[in-house]
């Protein structure tokens, strides 16, 4: 019996409050009618969601799909401005009214002709005598991806620590400085010299990115546009060192460095002489398995994430933000570095001015694409050096521009950025969007 004075009366337990020893009152069972996860049906009247409707609605709100339809919409304006472009088809829109059938003929004509002929320069040329001669496109898209992919890691861990790396070109352009030095200064032995090369690559993209992570953690400077002004200076500095006679070729007829010996220092050739594909390719993908180690099962990887989402929060964990912030660009540096090594050493093999090309640019596209996730990264790197070995192809058998490509990559860029707009196009469900009929918590409280 209770005492009136020292004790207080108890109220009945309601469900979900914390009771005596920590322990919880279990909640009911869900009567029926309540709206539950799993598509049950609700009193407010909404429509059951079954556990297909909830996979689908959980599948077209992903970001991949937004990726993909992206260059699903880049592609359509592509065709559209490759038959714009036709002097064909330019001739039969005078007469569209008319004879209508032959515009529509003439583009089709046109985009199939220009699509068609990237395939062929990019996959598998189907019209080749020989098989080897018609998997040779395959081959020379992965030998444009390997920079593509190497420098987009570098440029997604620093997008993953909330660091936006401009300076992709010019840490090609160190890496490319110190792979090739090392390469054609020492005669080493073959293991020891190719390695040697790489890590030297790598430690010079390190340098030059930490250069910008020391500025951004020391003085706060930003790293935009300390890491573009490096890529100027490496620019021009490069173009010095090929007038020095330590990296200057004799009797060459352009300014270019000489070649690093293909039997110690080149990365090995995966296909023979025939084919250009080198062990760089395996390089990518071993980077592509250790960002996504770092990043996703490593201490430093869930400090770098850490620091990108909340730096307050970061540091009140007793994370030292300056200290990732250095570290983060130095592997986003390295990485573009052995982007570098992957020129010198394995396609051009040896140092020119345009070692970097434009790589470096491109690079920041492929990581955007790739949603600066390592997968989906390695896979945007191949569909960019499919652009690009398609596209040359592509110009000479159909004289379609090659800027169209470009343009391409751009629309790419754009619609990534813009998620919105591609669900808007598409009328695709935002994520952790309700599905439709559904009320809200307060909606049904106000219903009641």
């Amino acid at each position: 019996m209770t005492d009136p004075v020292n004790e207080t009366p108890q109220t009945a337990a309601q469900p979900g409050d914390v009771v005596a020893q920590g322990e919880q009152v279990p909640a009911p069972q869900d009567a029926p009618g309540t709206a539950v996860a799993g598509g049950r049906a609700g009193d407010d009247g909404a429509a059951p969601e079954t556990r297909t409707q909830q996979f689908f609605r959980e599948l077209l709100s992903g970001s991949w799909l937004v990726s993909v339809l992206a260059i699903v919409v880049a592609l359509f304006v592509g065709g559209v401005l490759i038959a714009l472009a036709d002097p064909r088809v330019q001739e039969t829109a005078g007469y569209l009214f008319a004879r209508p059938s032959d515009f529509f003929g003439a583009v089709w004509d046109t985009v199939y002709g220009a699509y068609r002929a990237m395939f062929r320069g990019s996959v598998y040329d189907f019209q080749s005598e020989t098989v080897s001669r018609g998997v040779r496109p395959l081959t020379e898209t992965l030998v444009f991806s390997v920079p593509l992919i190497l420098a987009g890691l570098g440029l997604a861990v620093g997008f993953r620590a909330a660091l936006f790396n401009i300076g992709a070109q010019g840490q090609i352009v160190l890496g490319g400085i110190f792979g090739a030095f090392i390469g054609f200064t020492f005669d080493l032995p073959v293991v020891v010299h190719v390695t040697l090369a790489a890590l030297g690559a790598a430690l010079g993209g390190a340098i030059w990115a930490g250069i910008a992570g020391v500025l951004k953690a020391r003085t706060g400077a930003n790293e935009v546009i300390v890491t573009i002004m490096l890529n100027n200076i490496a620019v021009y500095l490069v173009a010095y060192l090929l007038t020095t006679p330590a990296f200057t070729l004799p009797n060459s007829p352009f300014p270019k460095s000489p070649d690093v010996p293909a039997e110690s220092a080149a990365y090995p050739l995966l296909l023979g002489s025939s084919f250009r594909l080198h062990a760089g390719f395996l390089l990518a993908i071993a980077a592509t398995v250790f960002v996504w180690w770092l990043l996703e099962r490593s201490t430093i990887g869930f400090e770098i994430r850490a620091a990108g989402s909340n730096p307050s929060a970061a540091r009140t964990a007793g994370i030292s933000v300056n200290r990732v912030v250095v570290l983060t660009m130095v592997i986003s540096g390295a990485l573009c570095g052995l982007a570098g090594s992957a020129q010198v050493l394995g396609t051009e093999r040896a140092l020119t001015a345009g070692v970097a090309a434009s790589y470096g640019f491109d690079a920041i596209t492929v990581a955007l694409l790739g949603r600066s996730r390592p997968l989906g990264t390695f896979l945007a790197g191949l569909l960019f050096g499919a652009l690009r070995a398609g596209g040359v192809l592509m110009q000479s058998t159909t004289q379609t521009p090659i800027d169209i490509i470009l343009v391409v990559q751009s629309i790419i860029v754009l619609l990534i950025a813009a998620p919105p707009l591609v669900r808007a196009i598409f009328r695709l469900p935002a994520p952790g969007a309700r599905p439709r009929g559904a009320r809200t918590p307060v909606a049904k409280e106000a219903a009641a």
